[in-house]
């Protein structure tokens, strides 16, 4: 079940970058004459661009649901990061050598985690307890990559926006878990009321800050940074609250250290060599100039 599980959350990650890449096109539309707020929702929602996003993310958030029905959050929430090099082929023309780099760093390491995790993790009911415990800590990491997200500009901003939305979908990871599991055990009487609630809210808030990140920087940099941010805030709850994991040895541990260091570069890379970011420093080193 668990090769299933790979193999439908790899089909998501592939949905997730051609919806991500539609709907940046839309927010961009969009947002020509200024930011993105709550009064352009309704524009935004008439785009035919977004509306065609939107149909595709949502048919890959199905594909990400049933993956997480048959496996443990440590083994599906980071075959998401795939979705970094699909959005990045869509958008091939607009990749240095260093990106492509980037890119490939991130799938490699992303490859390894999964191959090293998807042995030793192991199913577990989720605890009202774990879920309330995750819910406050990714809170506390989305508010703090908000108010950074405030007093930052350009690159700096998208990333922080970014990053928000990843801990919030990261959390969404998990009480999908719990959702689909207990569903599927225990049928529709087990439905955990909580969890369900959280992860309506949670999928909210992240789409927003999604949505205000595409306004703000280039979909790699979006795509890349909230989806590695996602599986790496739904691994550690699944290894630290919800105990997914049979042996934590000292080679295992180091292992996932070293994958996770490799795949956060790369994505620190593309945020800063993607020629859109070439582009903000230009423009403004050129306005400082003129100044």
């Amino acid at each position: 079940m668990i090769v299933a599980a790979i193999l439908l959350a790899t089909l998501g990650a592939a949905g997730g970058a051609v919806g991500a890449k539609l709907q940046h096109d839309g927010v961009r539309q969009e947002t020509v004459d200024g930011g993105l707020r709550l009064g352009k929702l309704g524009r935004l929602a008439r785009n035919p661009y977004w509306r065609r996003g939107f149909c595709v993310l949502f048919g890959a958030a199905v594909l990400q649901i049933l993956a997480l029905t048959f496996a443990p959050v440590s083994v599906v929430a980071p075959v998401v990061v795939l979705a970094l090099p699909m959005v990045a082929l869509l958008n091939a023309a607009e990749l240095d050598v260093r990106g492509w780099l980037a890119v490939a760093a991130t799938t490699a390491a992303i490859v390894v985690f999964v191959a090293r995790t998807a042995g030793v993790v192991a199913e577990r009911d989720i605890p009202p307890a774990s879920v309330l415990t995750a819910a406050r800590y990714v809170g506390l990491a989305v508010a703090a990559a908000a108010v950074v997200a405030a007093l930052g500009r350009g690159t700096a901003r998208c990333v922080s926006l970014a990053t928000a939305a990843g801990a919030a979908y990261g959390l969404v990871v998990v009480l999908v878990r719990d959702v689909a599991y207990n569903v599927r055990v225990d049928g529709l009487d087990a439905l955990p009321p909580a969890s369900l609630a959280g992860l309506v809210v949670a999928f909210l808030v992240g789409s927003w800050f999604v949505q205000l990140g595409y306004a703000s920087g280039p979909p790699d940099v979006v795509v890349g940074t909230q989806t590695l941010v996602n599986p790496a805030v739904a691994t550690l709850i699944g290894f630290l609250l919800l105990d997914e994991a049979t042996a934590l040895g000292t080679a295992f541990v180091a292992t996932l250290l070293g994958s996770g260091a490799v795949a956060f570069a790369g994505v620190v890379v593309l945020a800063r060599h993607h020629p859109d970011a070439v582009r903000r420093r230009a423009t403004g080193a050129s306005l400082r100039r003129g100044t």
